[in-house]
């Protein structure tokens, strides 16, 4: 703190005092004072005292570059070891045992010959190493045209690895070549090396050992990002991608350079690491624990390389970063902070201290000699500001060629020295007034002086580009109004002239150039842009004299002509080298040069009254130049560009937008020349502004244009897109989903021959692009324009499920498991991939195909079921058991969730105006017929793998039953009925209880809701439903009304009526199918006997329940005649029930006993015969239905049976005979038992009317055989 107190002393003691007398006589004696000078001594004064500020500035600029010029550097680092080249020593076993290889096939040549040839092997050998040394590639040629290395990539890498005497700094530059061959024999240089489950600084230290990295960056980028590919490849869960591997590389081999460089006085600590590596795992952070070992790995062992040792360590500190290829790559990660001294070194602050201890106490002058440019800081701030005034005030006040060259030359200077040194503050000052002295935004006032501001701007921007950051903005904004300038002077059309939303104004406009005449010509103003030049507007303005107000007079406008020809001295060519210099910018130089280049170009576009494309253009131009640098540096730049081509992309004007999309177009065909390797992303990064103004864009021409230009790419560029294809997929699939029909057909098109010719592409070096293929196809099977698109893309997905199976990516499981040999055969030791990792790429195309079975297309529908279960059935064998779990799950189930999910409507989901309230499925009975069909022959054929979902399966057909419409219940049953015969023999007791559960469920889940529904009907008023049944039959017949029932009740009465029917239908269907099944497999279990007997039990008793609401059944059956309706077949429900549950009781009786006795089988059936024969005789009593009628006092005669009385008699007759038969067969044991509760229903038929003689003959029998016998004994 003392020495720069003393130093900031000394300077304002005596550098202020200087500059503040330069600049009080440069700007002259003050108004009013009395001078002794006259006018021409006091300007020569004046203009004697700005050369002297611009001799110390320039001293100053002078002295610092003499201090930071590097020191001779580019010696290469094989001076000290000429010896060694010249004489290189080898290694003999390497010799010998190379010689060995190569010759180990002369059996023919004598020993004596043998041995000449051995040494004459070895001399070439020596010759081809010295030639390498000098020149790689002549080398190389050498070796192989004389058979001493083997032509392949391979056999040259091999050489390379396991040859002494090889330089290693030659082996480098070699490895950094551009041309097709060395490239390859670096690819498989690093290809030969194992990195797998090594750390990654191991890894780097065991690579860098063998060779020396060369000293340019491109070089060093090659061979690192074939590393990092490499390291990626040999340990797959590393790094998320080899980008990640990229970066820490670099950053590894700069913490070894700064750990270990003597020269490097301030070291980085572990925080700063880890900070500075941050974000660059694909966004997120490494862990901290990860990178603090790689630190103290690194700052522990350093890194080096076989000849290291022959390089003096003084040299070696102060030229590392120059060997490696670093010091242009340094500020990639470490980023000095801003306004901080340039290579401070605490030796010599410390040795300046010392000087002047020793020397405080002697009074003469002494000049200490300073070679830190630091010092210059303290120097240039307390002087700019003086120099600043001094400059700007004579540069606008005089107009002599020689003082304001003299000003403007200090400001160029001055540019550079606070650009070098970081300066932020005081270099952005002196630009910006060099910027607002080029007069550029009010060309009317314009002198020569201001041009030569002009020709000032564009020197700083070719000489001091790599240090001005920020202050891009000003001098870019001074290039764009130059050329505007030029565009009017030349008489062109401006730019708005096609950049308007007008297509047809546009080719208008551009077709009659004539009237647009050269202002150098012709005086007259024709041009209200020309006019708004000529009033200029402020500095700051983006539009020059838009809003000016005032008149432009004639003198204006003759001042403005005749500056254009002053702007003449300044040519195409320097405006142009400043843009084509960018490639000669440093890393952090050409970030900020787009960024300033991006905003002008935006301010340009986005002019209200005259949107310019000049920087537009530059831009193009500059991304160009640039595309060839290091991907480090381009990801940059690129992050940058891809913001401003996404917002211009989305502009309102139109012609703005296709303008720059094309500009994007042409940039990526010039992008994808070059090879991309495998895990990066860097094709993805370029092309991801067409998919984001793909989505975005509310313009179809522009979403139009994207899709051609995509289509172009892939079409000529489809060998080198590697990761790119992820945004292509992304372009299609928002195309794909387009409101506009040609938009569809034209994406379709190019996807439809990237899936019939270019398929392998697809996958060759990243086969997650695989499900980005297909989500795309599952879009264009959603197109509502053309179902062909639909059916084609539906076909694809076959395709690509063909090219799944067939092409690696997943693998037979259980043949892995059960075969090891099939693991370590995997070709490039490429492991199948686990059985999670399946649906990664499955289960979109899967997922896609189920959604797809819902489509409202008929045909569409029925496609994609087929294919879905056809894939399944051709590739299934190569899932596991949990995989098929999921496939079911997220797959199948889901095609059939109306049927899992179907439940009968409740009360609260009915609406008296449109019936039920959820939406019915879509399905037609084909559609139906054919899903069961699949799902059957899926299932059957693929036992063993998906037997867990059996429950799952069973409800889906059961499903079926349920349902309303005949064609799929028929389905349902058939497919249930075939899984049963086809797994008759495979299916556990536990699963045929499952099956007989699942409609057991079925059975009683819907009844309580359907119960519900019908009570609804209690709210509607029927009137007379009290009268006598005789009664109501003969008031039945023609003109029927509807009794004052409104539209809605009847509409509401009508669905429950149909509902009924359902119901019934559904309920007797499931009877069937479980006698069937009974019947056919011959079941006897305790536990399906007890579920039999719930069901049986269950469909009777809703039977019953049903027929036993009286009332209710009166309202529905004089609705039905209102309506003219058929009645449900309630009696018809309750016979069934009761027959099936009967025989299967007597079934149970009659074979198997012990059963039979466990269940108390006996005792159900005598009391179902009871309920039987009870409901008849309630049925032939005359007036049974209505209480009312039955409690009035009682007649001495019988009414006659009515016609409806007549007809349900005659349905209940078979259940009567068939319970009479069932006791008749029954032995004497079994009616002494049950005698007494039989008995009194037997005299009641006696004494019943029947429709029927058949009951009457039976019951005789009855008495006879059975009662008799027990009576008389």
């Amino acid at each position: 703190m003392t020495v720069m107190w003393r130093l900031r002393t000394y300077l304002k003691g005596k550098e202020i005092r200087t500059v503040n007398g330069l600049l009080k006589t440069a700007l002259g004696p003050p108004p009013g004072s009395v001078s002794s000078l006259s006018p021409a001594q006091d300007m020569t004064f004046r203009y004697e005292s700005v050369k002297c500020l611009v001799r110390i500035i320039k001293s100053m600029g002078s002295w610092m570059d003499q201090q930071l010029k590097p020191g001779d550097l580019n010696q290469p680092a094989l001076d000290d070891n000429d010896n060694s080249m010249e004489n290189p020593t080898y290694a003999v076993d390497d010799l010998n045992s190379a010689d060995h290889e190569l010759h180990s096939d002369a059996n023919s040549v004598s020993e004596a010959a043998t041995l000449e040839q051995r040494r004459a092997y070895k001399l070439e050998i020596q010759k081809g190493v010295q030639l390498f040394n000098r020149k790689p590639s002549k080398g190389i040629e050498f070796l192989i045209s004389t058979n001493k290395v083997g032509s392949s990539p391979e056999e040259v890498a091999y050489f390379l690895k396991n040859t002494s005497g090889l330089n290693e700094s030659m082996i480098g530059d070699y490895f950094g070549e551009r041309d097709e061959f060395p490239m390859k024999v670096m690819h498989a240089y690093v290809d030969s090396f194992n990195f797998e489950k090594m750390g990654f600084g191991e890894a780097i230290r065991f690579f860098l050992r063998g060779f020396r990295l060369p000293g340019e960056a491109q070089k060093i980028d090659r061979i690192m990002e074939k590393f990092a590919e490499r390291y990626c490849k040999c340990n797959p869960s590393s790094f998320t991608s080899a980008d990640t591997a990229y970066v820490l590389a670099y950053s590894v081999i700069m913490l070894n350079t700064d750990a270990h460089n003597s020269m490097v006085k301030e070291k980085m600590t572990k925080s700063d690491f880890i900070r500075n590596n941050r974000g660059i795992d694909d966004g997120k952070d490494l862990p901290e624990d990860y990178l603090g070992a790689l630190y103290d790995h690194i700052v522990k062992n350093e890194i080096k390389m076989r000849d290291e040792s022959c390089v003096p360590q003084s040299k070696q500190g102060n030229s590392l970063n120059k060997l490696l290829g670093l010091d242009g790559i340094l500020n990639l990660v470490w980023k000095q902070t801003e306004e901080k001294p340039l290579g401070t070194n605490g030796y010599l602050i410390r040795n300046i201290q010392e000087q002047f201890k020793a020397k405080s106490s002697k009074s003469e002058t002494v000049y200490y000699a300073i070679a830190d440019p630091a010092i210059l800081r303290f120097m240039v701030e307390v002087c700019w500001g003086p120099m600043l005034a001094a400059f700007s005030v004579t540069l606008d006040q005089s107009d002599d060629r020689d003082a304001t060259s003299q000003c403007l030359q200090g400001f160029r200077h001055a540019v550079h020295i606070t650009a070098v040194m970081g300066m932020q503050t005081q270099r952005d000052a002196f630009v910006t007034t060099m910027a607002k002295f080029t007069y550029l935004h009010c060309a009317a006032d314009m002198k020569q002086k201001n041009v030569d501001a002009v020709k000032a701007i564009i020197s700083v921007a070719i000489e001091d580009g790599n240090y001005l950051q920020e202050a891009w903005e000003h001098i870019l904004t001074c290039l764009s109004r130059f050329e505007h300038l030029q565009l009017l002077g030349e008489g062109a059309p401006p730019d708005a002239s096609f950049l308007s939303t007008s297509n047809s104004d546009s080719e208008e406009k551009a077709t009659t150039p004539a009237n647009y005449p050269s202002y150098k010509k012709k005086g007259t103003l024709q041009n209200p842009a020309v006019m708004a030049v000529v009033r200029g507007g402020s500095y700051d303005s983006t539009s020059v004299g838009v809003n000016a107000p005032g008149l432009v007079t004639p003198e204006q406008i003759n001042n403005f002509i005749s500056n254009l020809y002053l702007l003449d001295q300044i040519g195409n060519f320097e405006l142009n080298h400043i843009f084509a210099h960018s490639q000669r910018l440093n890393s952090e130089a050409i970030v900020a040069f787009v960024k300033a280049l991006c905003k002008v170009s935006m301010l340009e576009l986005q002019s209200p009254t005259d949107p310019r494309v000049f920087s537009l253009t530059k831009i193009v131009e500059v991304a160009h130049y640039n595309m060839n640098r290091i991907r480090l540096v381009w990801s940059r730049i690129w992050s940058v560009l891809s913001e401003f081509f996404v917002a211009v992309g989305l502009s309102e004007n139109l012609s703005v937008a296709i303008f720059v999309m094309d500009s994007l177009r042409q940039l990526a065909m010039k992008f994808l020349e070059r090879e991309e390797l495998a895990n990066y992303n860097f094709q993805n990064e370029f092309l991801r502004p067409f998919a984001v103004v793909m989505q975005k864009s509310c313009s179809a021409e522009i979403r139009e244009l994207i899709v051609r230009c995509i289509s172009q790419m892939v079409l000529s560029r489809v060998s080198n897109i590697k990761s790119g294809w992820k945004s292509v997929f992304m372009v299609f699939t928002a195309a794909a989903a387009d409101e506009r029909k040609s938009i569809v057909l034209l994406a379709f098109e190019t996807m439809e021959k990237i899936v019939r010719e270019y398929f392998p592409y697809i996958t060759e070096t990243e086969a997650l692009t695989f499900t980005d293929c297909v989500k795309c196809l599952i879009t264009f099977t959603s197109s509502r324009f053309n179902s062909d698109v639909s059916l084609n893309a539906i076909a694809f997905l076959r395709f690509c499920a063909f090219k799944l199976a067939d092409g690696g990516l997943v693998c037979n499981d259980k043949r892995m498991g059960d075969d090891p040999m099939v693991k370590d055969n995997a070709l490039d030791g490429e492991a199948c991939l686990d059985r999670d990792d399946h649906s990664y790429f499955w289960a979109p195309l899967l997922s896609g195909l189920s959604n797809l079975t819902s489509d409202p297309r008929p045909a569409i529908r029925k496609s994609a079921l087929e294919v879905l279960f056809n894939i399944l059935k051709d590739h299934g064998h190569l899932f596991s058991q949990p995989f098929w779990a999921s496939v079911f799950n997220y797959a199948i189930f889901p095609i059939f969730r109306f049927s899992l999910d179907g439940k009968e409507p409740h009360k609260e989901d009915y609406s008296p105006t449109f019936g039920p309230s959820h939406d019915a499925s879509i399905w037609d009975s084909g559609t139906s017929i054919v899903a069961a069909e699949c799902l059957v022959d899926l299932f059957v054929h693929f036992f063993d793998l998906v037997r867990p979902q059996l429950h799952g399966v069973v409800s889906i057909f059961v499903g079926f039953m349920r349902s309303p419409s005949q064609g799929p219940s028929t389905a349902g049953v058939a497919a249930l009925m075939r899984l049963a015969a086809d797994l008759r023999s495979k299916l556990l007791e536990e699963e045929w209880q499952d099956i007989f559960h699942c409609l057991k469920v079925a059975v009683d889940s819907t009844w309580p809701g359907f119960i519900n529904l019908l009570k609804t009907i209690d709210s509607i008023e029927v009137p007379d439903i009290a009268l006598p049944s005789n009664e109501i039959e003969y008031s039945s017949g023609d003109g029927v009304t509807n009794y004052g029932l409104d539209d809605d009740h009847l509409q509401a009465v009508g669905y429950i009526i149909s509902r009924m029917k359902v119901q019934i239908a559904a309920q007797l269907l499931i009877i069937q199918v479980v006698t069937d099944l009974y019947k056919m497999h011959q079941l006897s279990s305790v536990g399906i006997t007890t579920i039999l007997l719930e069901i049986y039990s269950a469909v009777s008793s809703h039977s019953h329940e049903l027929n036993g609401q009286i009332m209710l059944m009166h309202k529905l059956e004089k609705i039905c005649s209102i309506m003219e309706i058929s009645h449900p077949p309630l009696v018809h429900f309750e016979n069934e029930s009761c027959k099936s549950y009967l025989n299967f009781l007597h079934e149970i009786l009659t074979k198997n006993s012990s059963l039979s006795e466990e269940r108390n089988v006996e005792a159900e059936l005598v009391s179902v015969c009871k309920k039987v024969l009870q409901i008849y005789l309630d049925c032939s009593r005359p007036g049974n239905a209505f209480p009312e009628v039955i409690n009035k006092p009682s007649t001495h005669c019988f009414l006659p049976l009515g016609s409806a009385k007549k007809e349900e008699l005659a349905a209940r007759t078979p259940s009567v005979l068939l319970v009479m038969q069932i006791l008749g067969s029954q032995d004497r044991a079994f009616f002494r038992q049950y005698l007494s509760q039989l008995f009194p229903l037997f005299v009641d038929l006696v004494r019943s009317e029947h429709s029927s003689l058949e009951v009457q003959v039976v019951l005789s029998n009855i008495f006879r055989s059975c009662v008799g016998s027990i009576i008389v004994k």
